[in-house]
């Protein structure tokens, strides 16, 4: 029985030291990547609870427990963030167009102003000669027969003062913008048929379109713009010309000649103001262009 009760103790002492070595030599496999994510995901939510115990603790308030989705959210204010570049790059692109249109604008009351000034000097001198100028004979020495057309002491008729290109083309652009269309265009119909070959000529044609245009002259509107757009010009009226004209071939009945019109602005006018583009656009509609 001794002998027995010796064995068993010496045989599981043998069995550890054979066993032992292999145990030693068996390596302990590393946690693996997504095991690690899994520990660092279950760490970041003992610390959410934690916080949450601590939160409902100190204050005494029911503690509402939000969803992690740190991943969407930062995936979401990227995306609000990228809209939000998207509307500032298209508004600092309407602020340029505003702002050119501005300076143009600036720059044609700027010569309102020089012209109203030449005007108003040219019409003091006018008033001086006129105050210095001898009087006119009396009705009684009319009478007498004294004061016959082209006789000796009758006074000479004062001359309409002659009108600068300049002054012309200020003078019709007023009556447009006061509203009076009927005599802007015989206003720009003058300056035409006058100074037809002076560097405005071509933005007279164009306003005088515009006048025919509100009275549905639609024939005699597109001759005029036609004689504006001629040669392209790259001033700031002359896509809105361009599409001036697309629109009175609309109301002749000329589809095809508007589209090819509206073609021709497109590739002329690429960088026209929106709103331009945007009657432009609507044109091509009425007129059923082909996309």
């Amino acid at each position: 029985m001794k002998l027995r009760r010796l064995a068993l103790p010496l045989a599981s002492a043998l069995v550890l030291a054979t066993t032992a070595p292999a145990l030693a030599q068996t390596p302990i496999d590393p946690l693996d990547a997504r095991d690690s994510r899994r520990l660092d995901r279950m760490e970041q939510v003992l610390r959410e609870l934690r916080a949450i115990v601590f939160q409902g603790r100190d204050s005494g308030k029911p503690v509402v427990v939000q969803p992690a989705e740190t991943d969407y959210q930062l995936q979401e204010l990227t995306r609000r963030v990228g809209d939000l570049e998207q509307s500032l790059t298209r508004v600092n692109g309407q602020l340029e167009v505003t702002s050119h249109d501005l300076a143009q604008a600036r720059r044609d009351l700027d010569a309102v102003k020089a012209d109203n000034k030449a005007l108003a000097a040219r019409a003091a001198s006018l008033e001086q000669q006129q105050a210095q100028a001898p009087a006119a004979p009396s009705a009684m020495t009319m009478s007498s027969g004294a004061g016959l057309a082209g006789a000796p002491g009758e006074a000479a008729p004062i001359a309409a003062p002659v009108q600068t290109a300049s002054e012309a083309f200020t003078q019709a652009r007023q009556l447009m913008l006061s509203g009076d269309y009927s005599g802007a265009e015989a206003a720009f119909q003058d300056y035409v048929a006058r100074y037809g070959e002076s560097p405005r000529a071509p933005e007279a044609r164009y306003w005088l379109g515009k006048t025919l245009t509100a009275r549905s002259a639609y024939s005699e509107a597109a001759t005029a713009y036609i004689g504006a757009i001629r040669g392209w010009p790259t001033t700031a009226w002359a896509p809105d010309a361009v599409v001036e004209l697309a629109r009175s071939l609309v109301a002749l009945k000329k589809p095809t000649d508007a589209c090819q019109t509206l073609d021709e602005f497109a590739r002329r006018y690429p960088k026209a103001p929106p709103a331009v583009q945007n009657r432009a656009a609507a044109t091509r509609t009425q007129a059923k262009c082909a996309a």
